[in-house]
């Protein structure tokens, strides 16, 4: 008995099955997809091969990398979704649990640094903090977080003032090789004090222009030692001797105080050229003069018409009266008059503008005012 499938040389008569033939024909290779090694792709993900496009994971810009990833690596950095996205993960610690809503780690001190850059920001008064309607929206965003006083918001300001002067130091210790400066003071009207702000202009090792305040101070006076004095502080404060140059405009008390500071950096060997272009006057100021100069020619009309616009603007029944003579026209131009400043003469030529349009509003707005007396 032969079992089934199976066979057995008994006799010569016996045909063997013969052995499979093996081609000589390899099958072709498989081609094994390349493998996307840039830190970049976990930001994107691929919408098209054929098109070898690759969607944002953040704000869904398709972005072709046919040529490579450096196009993908502008975009991340330019992405604002995800610039937002990172801020908020640096600020608080988040948690995500399976079948659960995002938890949010409590964190006082983020919180704190978040209400001061607020304060800053929007110039609110200290004591605002101390306000009843403040504590009690604070309450309800986030019960645990503990409200300062206006005592402590001061002390916290000037906290981050010294924190961020000190990266600002070390920054221009290393990117800052020369610097320009501009300067100037003036007199409050209210308070009849006087400040003076000086700004830093420098290129960094990147070859970016920045432009940074170094100090906005009070000073005793408007004279040249004030302003020698104040600019001496300011630079050795901020470890800053290679001056390039120094823009102000054309009072006579700075080119007092700008000599005298020329004289001390001379002895320091810190100026260029012997310090010949140190000494920068400014065109905007300069050309201020010249314009105001060139009205003196016709201060007359200017002034008649100034005073005419400060008539219809100086009371609220006046000004919607004229509003409506506007509507009643229906004139193409819907603007108001306006009143110059003194310190922008642009401003001038803005209210010589808007009062030609208006020309004979303001004629009648004086008729009547006269006609009264």
């Amino acid at each position: 008995m032969t079992n089934v499938g199976t066979t057995y040389a008994t006799s010569e008569n016996t045909v063997s099955t013969p052995p499979p033939t093996i081609s000589n024909e390899m099958p072709p290779p498989h081609t094994k997809k390349r493998r996307n090694r840039s830190e970049v792709w976990k930001h994107f993900i691929v919408s098209s091969e054929e098109e070898q496009k690759a969607s944002c994971k953040y704000c869904d810009t398709k972005i072709k990398y046919n040529n490579g990833t450096s196009s993908m690596h502008a975009h991340v950095s330019r992405c604002l979704v995800y610039k937002r996205q990172r801020t908020l993960s640096s600020t608080t610690s988040v948690e995500e649990h399976v079948g659960s809503p995002l938890i949010v780690k409590f964190d006082q001190e983020a919180i704190r640094r978040a209400m001061v850059k607020m304060f800053i920001n929007m110039e609110i008064p200290f004591r605002k903090v101390e306000h009843e309607s403040f504590h009690e929206f604070m309450s309800l965003a986030s019960p645990r977080f503990q409200i300062c006083s206006r005592t402590t918001l001061a002390r916290d300001v000037l906290k981050l003032w010294d924190s961020e002067r000190m990266i600002l130091k070390n920054f221009l210790s290393l990117n800052c090789r020369r610097v320009c400066l501009t300067t100037d003071m003036w007199t409050s009207s209210c308070q009849k004090l006087s400040y003076m702000c000086v700004t830093a202009h420098f290129i960094d090792n990147n070859w970016h222009l920045h432009k940074k305040i170094l100090t906005f101070c009070q000073v005793t006076s408007h004279t040249g030692d004030a302003i020698c004095a104040t600019m001496e502080m300011c630079l050795n404060s901020w470890g800053l001797n290679r001056v390039l140059s120094l823009t102000v405009d054309n009072a006579s008390s700075n080119d007092v105080g700008v000599e005298r500071l020329k004289r001390r950096l001379l002895s320091r060997n810190s100026l260029v050229m012997s310090g010949n272009h140190f000494h920068m006057r400014c065109c905007a100021h300069i050309l201020n003069l010249v314009v105001k100069e060139g009205l003196k020619d016709i201060d007359g009309s200017i002034g008649r018409i100034r005073h005419a616009v400060w008539y219809v603007r100086s009371s609220p029944a006046r000004l919607a009266k004229f509003k409506a003579c506007i509507d009643e026209e229906s004139m193409d131009y819907k603007g108001l008059v306006w009143l110059d400043v003194e310190t922008r003469w642009n401003s001038t030529y803005l209210m010589l503008v808007s009062a030609s349009k208006h020309e004979e509003y303001l004629m009648l707005e004086f008729y009547y005012k006269f006609k009264k007396k």
